[in-house]
């Protein structure tokens, strides 16, 4: 069984090696990746790390100030940022035009990525953006016979089931923010909910203004529920997700999936696994008290453990604290572990290594371990992690945030100076840290396929360490993460409840690190603790089989 790996990557800045980009430039002034700058070379580079899919975000076409030939060009002043946001759709049957070489032909430069991806042994996810599209959505890419969305809407109805937007009847959008003058004002009457589920007509500067929510056929006034017969909000976006189903890709990351009601994923998701059964659905949701309806009842295959996992790791090597509290995440979680997806880095949280986190990529590796090899569930990173990068750069819509911007044309330095290797695997300690991580992610099984028996019970005195073991038929890994900036020898005790769990007979043998290099002679019993030396921020797998 293979544990997905996921790679995060943001075509808009990862090729792209401007070194002198200006805060709020241009894409004429500071760059834009292209999908045809993702060569075999690069793809090469990733698969060698262990990553088994790629997630390409910002594909869809969304708003952006950036006016490109035979594009109707967007009002400046519901877009974010000069390149935009990539989840202020635009256009669900087009792809992101800055993105393209040639821009009449962007769609068979992006089909040529997938292919690329896949001759290079991994798969493809783009992101599904179901809740909310921008303002000035407008799709002139959508197949014959397609209605656009709004197009048959009654706009005299704040909600209508058939209505594919809810409309603040009467009243003009006003946000606050500045709409322009004259010929240049974004005007919008009747105006549309916002995004974040802002019900009236003046969305504040941190809500959502730059996006409008689609409606799934639920009247927010009273949570009445209108799904027979199926709302047309419904079919469209299924046959969106069918249109790029089609385009070859192998899995959605669905955006907010929490704001969109559980039946929609229901029927939507059981449909296209009957056309598409290889396809993979990733849920962003923060919502744990939904968890378990959006995989049994919704149909996703895994969900972002932010909440639990991310934020524990975070408090551990942020703010120091216990290692113990992270028994209680998967215990939390302990029927859907293998649904859930780990990662301590994506495009909405902070870079680790930013000062706002760790402040240091080596004080990470002992949490990547953790998220890595605690379950079979998939392990996700965000391009530049793997390299340190820290997010120093105020890009301009984005400040100096601590992490790297979806807002503006921008290049990211750690990727910059990677991608001027010619031999983008030479040897780069951190980055070879996170291939012989995620490589054990897939070579072991007893990390892709079994179970985990947690120590820290018998082990109240470790609070900068986190102890468990992995095991498979007759192989036991025994893990040890130090997340203290001193080495340890830890001591570490080994109950005779797991010995007879996992049938391990006490006695001698011979381990290897399979992390790190070298052997040595253990061990094993419940009478006394095994002391295991590990080095500062760093971890320890060994590996034994059986007698």
């Amino acid at each position: 069984m293979e544990k997905p790996i996921i790679y995060q990557l943001m075509p808009r800045w990862f090729t792209n090696v401007n070194n002198h980009c200006v805060p709020d430039g241009t894409m004429q002034q500071n760059g834009s990746g292209k999908f045809n700058e993702i060569d075999q070379r690069i793809l090469r580079a990733i698969k060698h790390l262990g990553v088994t899919h790629v997630w390409y975000t910002g594909i869809i076409e969304h708003a952006t100030k950036t006016v490109f030939p035979g594009i109707a060009p967007c009002n400046p002043h519901v877009v974010k940022g000069q390149a935009g946001s990539p989840y202020a759709i635009r256009d669900y049957y087009d792809v992101s035009p800055e993105l393209a070489d040639d821009v009449s032909h962007r769609m068979d430069e992006f089909e040529a990525l997938v292919q690329r991806t896949h001759d290079a042994g991994m798969k493809v996810i783009i992101d599904f953006v179901p809740n909310h599209v921008a303002r000035q959505y407008a799709s002139d890419s959508r197949p014959d016979g397609v209605t656009d969305l709004g197009e048959n809407d009654n706009t005299g109805m704040f909600f209508e089931p058939n209505n594919n937007f809810y409309y603040i009847t009467g009243e003009t959008f006003a946000p606050n923010i500045d709409l322009g003058h004259g010929d240049d004002a974004y005007l919008e009457h009747p105006a549309r909910a916002t995004g974040n589920d802002c019900w009236h007509a003046r969305p504040g500067m941190n809500d959502w203004y730059e996006t409008v929510k689609l409606n799934y056929g639920i009247d927010p006034w009273n949570g009445s529920r209108h799904f027979s017969p199926i709302p047309d909000t419904w079919h469209k976006m299924l046959h969106i997700m069918q249109f790029w189903c089609n385009k070859g890709i192998d899995g959605m990351r669905c955006d907010m999936v929490h704001m969109v009601p559980v039946e929609f994923w229901h029927w939507a998701i059981g449909q296209i696994k009957s056309e598409f059964p290889h396809m993979v659905f990733i849920a962003e949701i923060y919502d744990t008290n939904l968890y378990r309806s959006y995989i049994h009842d919704g149909g996703f295959d895994y969900l972002y453990d932010k909440v639990t996992l991310y934020d524990t790791l975070f408090n551990i090597v942020r703010n120091g604290a216990s290692t113990q509290h992270i028994t209680g995440c998967w215990q939390a979680m302990d029927d859907i572990r293998s649904h859930m997806l780990n990662f301590l880095e994506n495009h909405d949280e902070l870079r680790l290594a930013s000062p706002q986190f760790a402040g240091d990529a080596l004080k990470g590796r002992p949490a990547l371990v953790v998220s890595a090899c605690i379950s079979t569930c998939p392990m996700m990173i965000y391009a530049g992690q793997e390299l340190g990068e820290r997010a120093l750069d105020a890009e301009g819509f984005s400040g100096r945030d601590g992490r790297t911007t979806i807002f503006d044309y921008w290049s990211v330095p750690t990727i910059r100076q990677w991608l001027a290797r010619p031999q983008l695997n030479r040897r780069n300690p951190l980055r070879d840290y996170y291939k012989r991580v995620l490589t054990l992610c897939n070579t072991e099984q007893s990390i892709a396929s079994g179970a985990m028996f947690d120590l820290m019970y018998v082990n109240p005195h470790l609070t900068r360490q986190y102890a468990f073991l992995r095991h498979y038929k007759n192989e036991v890994l025994i893990i040890v993460a130090n997340f203290d900036d001193q080495p340890v020898n830890a001591p570490i005790n080994i109950p005779d409840h797991a010995l007879q769990q996992l049938s391990l007979s006490p006695g001698t043998y011979h381990a290897s690190d399979v992390l790190h290099t070298g052997n040595q002679l253990i061990n094993i019993t419940s009478l006394e603790p095994l002391y295991i030396t590990v080095a500062a921020q760093d971890a320890v797998i060994l590996k034994i089989l059986k007698k």
